[in-house]
């Protein structure tokens, strides 16, 4: 999967791969799935949700250079692999999912596979986590028809946060948001598809 589907796309930050090396994927789905954890795919959860394709995710881990130390909110916890890539990567990761069932399932997960630096709640994750905040980096791993204002107040600064954003549902543009000396700066990272953020701020 690393090689083939992740380096051969141009990935190559030794963080994200080691990581993705290291973690099993197959235990983040149900045991019926575990033949489709290392496609080229994403792979559903329930409830409509999915765990995004190897690649994906990846690419949003890459792509928001994160650093052992830094403190990273992850809005959308589905099953807890992305938490799990971003703990390896030695982050502490504050991830907030709104599906009661899939949060109690990626809390015993991660507590399973001792990522004990990933902490769980479930809320509405278009509001953050404002007793948590600030925070380096933000990552929403779900689409939303803007980026939430409560995520771009509890970005820290210097900070970058990683969004799908798009008009239509299931079709969005991966949108980065900088945030230094107190200006914001958006930059547009290319097409993607991701499931409906949902919440105040969301759909």
């Amino acid at each position: 999967m690393v090689r083939d589907q992740i380096q051969g796309r141009g990935i190559h930050d030794p963080a994200v791969l080691a990581a993705m090396l290291k973690i099993p994927r197959h235990e983040f789905v149900d045991e019926a799935l575990h033949a489709q954890a290392y496609a080229d795919n994403p792979v559903p959860i329930g409830h409509g949700q999915t765990i995004s394709q190897p690649y994906i995710v990846a690419l949003m881990s890459q792509t928001l250079e994160v650093q052992p130390g830094m403190r990273v909110l992850e809005i959308g916890t589905g099953s807890g692999y992305q938490a799990a890539v971003l703990a390896e990567m030695g982050a502490k990761v504050y991830t907030v999912e709104r599906i009661k069932e899939l949060h109690l399932a990626a809390r015993k997960r991660m507590t399973r596979l001792r990522y004990l630096n990933a902490l769980c709640k479930l809320d509405d994750g278009t509001l953050g986590w404002p007793g948590q905040a600030p925070f380096d980096r933000i990552i929403v791993t779900a689409g939303g028809p803007s980026v939430p204002e409560p995520l771009v107040d509890q970005l820290g600064d210097p900070g970058m946060l990683l969004i799908p954003v798009g008009p239509s549902r299931r079709a969005q543009e991966l949108i980065m948001v900088r945030k230094e000396d107190g200006k914001i700066v958006q930059e547009n990272k290319g097409a993607v598809v991701f499931v409906d953020l949902v919440g105040r701020h969301g759909y």
